[in-house]
């Protein structure tokens, strides 16, 4: 059971004042928050304009692991930062700064073969579950076990039907014997009963910025690194 702390995102700028966007912001923040008790960190790098891309993976990583040695660093792979398939692979294919783990989303088209990719490079890989169908998915391809993790990830905004689909994801993996670990995060108004639910469960969770911007009371918070104490306190 570990808290991750995802930094960062897909967020604009102007969703909180203290977002992480540039490799320097997100090194410093990434310290912050494995002081206030984040195992791992999820980020996602941004170029110089801003935006996220899988090219800056090399410099963002590498700064992160400066300001954290000896900490997991894991990036997405999301199809919609690169928006071409042919592009997401190549970036990759390209990296030279290996993050110790990738997220990739089996609502993807391209998920297999991004899952084969990153597991050719040495790339642990985060199976990132949104739905029953893509658990389903999942646990039909023939190396499905070959995961560092499982991630189930709900971004359905009302409380009772968010729940209902991570019980019934998690009924998908239970019946296929899956036996990898479970990281359970929800986003904006479940994150925080999300957070109960992994603890109860015994699976980790992951908080900060890229989820949501407001403590457990409702009140907005200071930064990443006050987000993550809350859960690790609810953790311990």
């Amino acid at each position: 059971m570990i808290v991750q702390a995802c930094i960062n995102g897909a967020r604009p700028r102007d969703f909180h004042p203290k977002l992480p966007l540039t490799a320097e912001a997100m090194a410093g923040d990434a310290a912050a928050c494995v002081a206030a008790g984040a195992a791992e960190l999820h980020i996602h790098p941004r170029g110089a304009d801003g935006r996220e891309s899988l090219a800056a993976v090399d410099e963002t990583v590498l700064a992160v692991r400066r300001s954290c040695p000896g900490t997991l660093i894991g990036v997405s792979t999301g199809a919609w930062i690169e928006n071409d398939i042919e592009r997401t692979r190549a970036a990759i294919a390209g990296w030279r700064e290996l993050p110790d783990y990738a997220s990739v989303n089996l609502s993807e088209a391209d998920a297999p073969a991004v899952m084969e990719l990153l597991r050719q490079r040495g790339v642990g890989i985060e199976a990132g579950l949104a739905t029953t169908e893509d658990a389903e998915r999942f646990v039909a391809l023939a190396d499905h076990e070959r995961v560092l993790r499982i991630l189930i990830e709900i971004d359905i905004p009302d409380l009772p039907a968010a729940l209902d689909e991570a019980h019934s994801i998690a009924a998908v993996l239970e019946r296929a014997e899956m036996r990898r670990p479970i990281l359970l995060h929800g986003a904006d108004v479940t994150v925080w009963r999300f957070v109960e639910l992994a603890r109860q469960k015994r699976w980790s969770t992951r908080v900060g910025l890229e989820d949501g911007k407001t403590l457990a009371d409702g009140t907005m918070a200071k930064d990443n690194a006050a987000i993550v104490a809350a859960a690790a306190a609810i953790f311990r």
